[in-house]
């Protein structure tokens, strides 16, 4: 053991009235839930980047958390960060985790230095995981911290940097490949702009597009089994983000022909922060069959801007669930914890209670998901609203044309009386099971 995680030992389901703070009260990964394992629905993944490489900074202040791998700036270091987290991973007992390049290496002076850095890294984690259960969910190019990214990745003015852009992405993808990730996942963190007066909207997007082809050839090329995922943000960083919401993402797909490649990694705080709700997100992703994976977390509703933190609201986390359960579940996605402390949160112990708590959070909100759908109220009252499109009348209304309709309406034969939607009934309906 490091000397991080010393005395902390692996956490264990000990059920509701437990009052152990590193205990998990809901989350039991051998439950059966609609005929399926909990561990296997939820598909937990810790975030490296958050657990393991943030240092607790914000925009108005720096370092807060001081950790035994830091400064990360050397492969020693980088052996040590990749000791906590396994130990961390074992803790917790979770089956997957998530990377950056950026987040699990030392950047090298050059990029073949830290392409020496990053493989040699891998390779430290392979031989960590051939003892252990806990297995990659996806990787990733952290495309948007370094200068270079400055005025975005595929979508820079400069083609040099859609080069290097490529270069990194091989790399990553190379590395998720050898490691048997369930997916590789884009996320456009500068794919946008500032101002108009100096960006070419239509050349981004095109060049957008073809690098996410170039994604696509190469995951055939090598082989990879998984998912191509492009995680939805507005605003933040860049004013202007090409990936704004799930339906931004799928129309930009559908234009470049990549609908049947590549599908979306959600987030809930990047969902508040285009104006959504995460359950909207999920339900327009589910609807054009692009749901992939998603990150659990939750914004602070009256600061503004991506808090990432733990989730801890079940009826928001039960009816996101609920349309994942009626999407059919997750495949090769699951639920990665994109979430960190909070920059008060010194200790190792909290780093493993905030886990505990979201993936008790996460566990509860599945159980009320699954007793809504077994319970059918939500699609019986579905049923109900829509019946009239299944009847012959309403089929033929769709089959019909314009002035057929005009006739049949000045003919008083349609005359439609508005119906009670119902709202409070289900609200109240829902709250039944959260």
């Amino acid at each position: 053991m490091t000397e991080f995680f010393v005395d902390i030992a692996p956490v264990r389901f000990e059920g509701p009235d437990s009052t152990n703070p590193l205990a998990f009260r809901h989350y039991d990964p051998d439950e059966m839930v609609m005929g399926k394992r909990m561990e296997d629905h939820l598909r937990f993944a810790v975030a490296y980047w958050h657990s393991f490489a943030w240092e607790g900074n914000d925009p108005f202040g720096g370092q807060t958390l001081i950790r035994p791998w830091q400064p990360q700036d050397d492969m020693e270091r980088a052996r040590i960060k990749a000791d906590a987290a396994f130990e961390m991973f074992d803790i917790l007992g979770v089956p997957y985790f998530c990377w950056h390049d950026a987040d699990i290496r030392p950047e090298g002076a050059s990029f073949a230095e830290s392409l020496r850095n990053f493989e040699e890294i891998i390779d430290y984690f392979l031989a960590k995981m051939e003892s252990r259960k806990t297995r990659l969910l996806w990787g990733t190019a952290n495309m948007f911290s370094h200068r270079r990214w400055m005025a975005g990745a595929s979508t820079n003015p400069d083609p040099d940097v859609f080069a290097y852009a490529a270069a990194t992405v091989k790399t990553c993808m190379d590395a998720t490949h050898r490691m048997g990730g369930q997916n590789y996942v884009l996320w456009g963190g500068r794919e946008g702009y500032e101002t108009l007066l100096n960006t070419d909207m239509g050349r981004e997007l095109d060049h957008m597009g073809r690098f996410l082809s170039m994604v696509v050839d190469y995951k055939h090329k090598i082989g990879f089994k998984g998912a191509i995922l492009v995680e939805p943000k507005p605003q933040e960083p860049s004013k202007h983000q090409y990936d704004f919401d799930a339906a931004t993402c799928i129309g930009f797909l559908r234009k470049y022909g990549l609908e049947d490649e590549v599908k979306l990694n959600l987030e809930q705080g990047h969902a508040i922060l285009a104006g959504h709700s995460f359950e909207h997100e999920i339900a327009v992703a589910a609807a054009e069959g692009m749901l992939g994976s998603i990150d659990m977390n939750r914004n602070d509703y009256q600061s503004g801007w991506d808090t990432d933190q733990f989730p801890n609201n079940v009826p928001e986390v039960a009816l996101c669930y609920y349309h994942i359960l009626r999407a059919g579940g997750f495949t090769t996605g699951g639920t990665n914890f994109d979430a960190k402390l909070r920059r008060q949160s010194l200790d190792a112990s909290d780093l493993i209670a905030a886990h505990v708590g979201g993936m008790d959070i996460c566990a509860r909100g599945l159980k009320a998901a699954a007793a809504m759908i077994e319970d059918g109220g939500l699609e019986a009252a579905l049923r109900e609203r829509y019946a009239g499109w299944d009847s012959a009348h309403g089929q033929g209304i769709l089959e019909s044309d314009l002035d057929s309709l005009f006739a049949r309406v000045v003919a008083g034969e349609i005359d439609p009386h508005p119906r009670s939607g119902r709202q409070e009934m289900l609200e109240n309906h829902v709250n039944r099971f959260v």
